[in-house]
């Protein structure tokens, strides 16, 4: 039997919410084993980041050996990068271990705000990582952030930005729409298609966590067989759902709630 395997790369949440957290959670609903290579420990909670300590890059170069040489993975999927040198690791074994499925999440900061990526790291991102990226997930200050372009107010507004992110080099854009006003609408683009994915917004506050949450449901889909935008399409409904039904804990943003899905259908 062929089991369907993901790597997440990400930080670890000690609130449970996001990052590698989210990432298994996602992969164990969605039916997908998920293996990990922490870039980062990090004291969080609901209410925001108190304290990341970043892993060396020799460490993490060593989870991603021990993980690739023996398990392998189908994709792997990327959350916090701390680094210039952690990127340069991840596309290191992105080309060692010839990984066709790369998806990234850039996780530049929290969503209270904290910041998660230092400038170099953001240059690095763009020149190295994105021209070996499958699947690209972006927010929109993530995307505002790496383009220094304008907010957008218009869904032409939204069109343009996503089209502006593909010309770093990932197979497809998927900018999200998340801080944009109205329904929430994500932008989906290869290249040559360009569509919207729409869903009523759902006005819930228990949202920690939905980035981790989507990208790496798309790279759950991805591992399984599907091709990107059918990836995509299944992961909006579940991180609808994970939002739809979050889970009402601590002082904060709450987490989305992995299960919702498996519930729903």
């Amino acid at each position: 039997m062929t089991i369907p395997k993901m790597l997440s790369v990400a930080g670890s949440d000690s609130g449970g919410g996001a990052g590698i957290q989210a990432d298994i959670k996602t992969g164990q609903e969605l039916g997908v084993y998920t293996t990990t290579a922490v870039t980062a420990l990090t004291a969080q909670n609901t209410v925001g980041v108190q304290e990341v300590f970043p892993v060396s890059t020799d460490f993490l170069k060593a989870q991603l050996e021990a993980v690739l040489s023996d398990i392998g993975t189908d994709v792997l999927k990327t959350g916090m990068l701390v680094s210039e040198e952690h990127i340069q690791v991840v596309c290191h074994v992105i080309d060692a271990y010839s990984i066709k499925n790369v998806v990234v999440d850039p996780v530049m900061a929290s969503t209270s705000g904290s910041g998660l990526l230092n400038e170099a790291g953001v240059t690095a991102l763009k020149e190295t990582l994105l021209p070996r990226t499958t699947v690209f997930t972006p927010n929109i200050p993530e995307a505002l952030r790496l383009t220094n372009t304008h907010e957008p107010i218009t869904i032409a507004d939204l069109k343009e930005l996503a089209v502006q992110l593909y010309q770093f080099g990932p197979d497809v854009v998927v900018l999200k729409g998340g801080h944009f006003n109205g329904d929430a609408v994500d932008v989906f683009y290869d290249g040559t298609k360009l569509e919207l994915l729409t869903e009523k917004r759902i006005q819930l506050t228990n949202t920690h966590g939905t980035g981790c949450t989507f990208a790496s449901a798309i790279a759950a889909e991805l591992a399984k067989g599907s091709i990107p935008l059918e990836a995509v399409k299944r992961a909006k409904v579940f991180i609808t759902e994970a939002i739809r039904y979050g889970l009402p804990i601590g002082k904060g943003n709450g987490p989305t709630n992995h299960a919702a899905y498996k519930k729903s259908r």
